[in-house]
C-alpha cells in the first residue's frame, strides 16, 4: 500500500488565506501513485498541489511577531555525518534549533506585563511541531510562542542547554544490554530507557499574576519520566538526553 507523508509544516501552513505578500509556497507534485483503502482503488491524480511553508513577498523587508511569540531563523540541516559521510535530503535530520531574530512585546498576566524572556540573537532550541513556518528574506524561519522554546543553547552541546519555563534536561542513563538471566540484547530489543539525572532545571512556570513557580526538581536528581514525552537529542560525547515539562516527570528515585 502506497502512503503520502505530510511534515508539520505543510499542515500547519495548509489553512492560511492567500493575501498580498502572504502566500503558502507550492510544490507540484508531476503524479501520485495509485492508493487502495478499504479494498477501493483510487485513481492516480495529476498536478496534485503539496503546500510547504508561507512565502512572505520580497516587498516587506521585516516581520514584527505579537505578543508572547518569537522569530526564529532556523538552523540549516546537518548534511553529513560526524564522519563525513554525506547525507541524501530524505535521511537529513529536520533541526530542532536556530537564530531569535525577533520578539513580541510579551503578554500580560493578572495586572503584571511579562516581557519575552529570550533576545535576539540567542541561539535556541524548540518543540519538533510548534509554531508556523515561513520563509521570509530567503531563509526559513519558525513563528512560535515563548513557550515551545525548550532550552537556551551557549554552546554546540546540548549537556550544556539552559532550559526555559517548567522544562528540565536530563541525562537518559544506558539501556540495558541483557536480560536478567544474562542473555545478550539486540539493538532492536532494547527497551527505551524512561529514566535519567536531572542535568539543569528551568526557572518554573508563571502563575496567574505573572511571577515564577520554582521547580521541585533538582539538578542531580534520578528520575523517572514518562515514555513518549519530550525532545529527544544526542550530546557531543554520543550520550543521549531529553528535554521535557516537569508536569511529565513521574517519580524522584534514591
Amino acid at each position: 500500500m502506497a502512503t503520502a507523508q505530510l511534515t508539520a509544516s505543510s499542515i500547519s501552513a495548509r489553512n492560511l488565506l492567500s493575501f498580498e505578500g502572504f502566500r503558502p509556497s507550492t510544490a507540484r507534485v508531476l503524479s501520485v501513485a495509485p492508493l487502495r483503502q478499504g479494498g477501493l482503488g483510487l485513481r492516480s491524480y495529476r498536478g496534485l498541489v503539496v503546500k510547504a511553508a508561507a512565502t512572505i513577498a520580497p516587498k516587506y523587508t521585516t516581520l514584527k511577531p505579537l505578543s508572547d511569540r518569537v522569530l526564529v531563523k532556523i538552523s540549516a540541516a546537518e548534511e553529513k555525518t560526524v564522519g563525513g559521510i554525506l547525507l541524501p535530503t530524505s535521511a537529513q535530520t529536520k533541526p530542532q534549533g536556530g537564530e531569535v531574530v525577533a520578539v513580541g512585546e510579551g503578554k500580560t498576566l493578572g495586572k503584571n506585563k511579562v516581557d519575552i524572556s529570550v533576545k535576539t540573537g540567542t541561539q535556541v532550541v524548540y518543540s519538533k511541531y510548534a509554531g508556523t513556518e515561513v520563509e521570509f528574506n530567503g531563509s526559513n524561519h519558525l513563528i512560535l510562542k515563548e513557550d515551545d522554546i525548550v532550552g537556551i543553547l551557549e554552546t554546540d552541546d546540548v549537556k550544556d542547554m539552559k532550559p526555559l519555563n517548567d522544562r528540565v534536561l536530563i541525562k537518559v542513563v544506558e539501556a540495558e544490554t541483557t536480560t536478567a538471566g544474562g542473555l545478550l540484547l539486540t539493538e532492536s530489543s532494547k527497551e527505551k530507557p524512561s529514566i535519567g539525572t536531572v542535568v539543569a532545571v528551568g526557572p518554573g512556570p508563571l502563575d496567574g499574576e505573572g511571577k515564577r513557580k520554582p521547580l521541585s526538581i533538582t539538578p542531580g536528581n534520578t528520575v523517572m519520566y514518562s515514555k513518549y514525552a519530550g525532545n529527544d537529542f544526542k550530546g557531543a560525547d554520543g550520550s543521549d538526553y531529553i528535554a521535557l515539562r516537569a508536569s511529565d516527570v513521574m517519580a524522584v528515585l534514591s
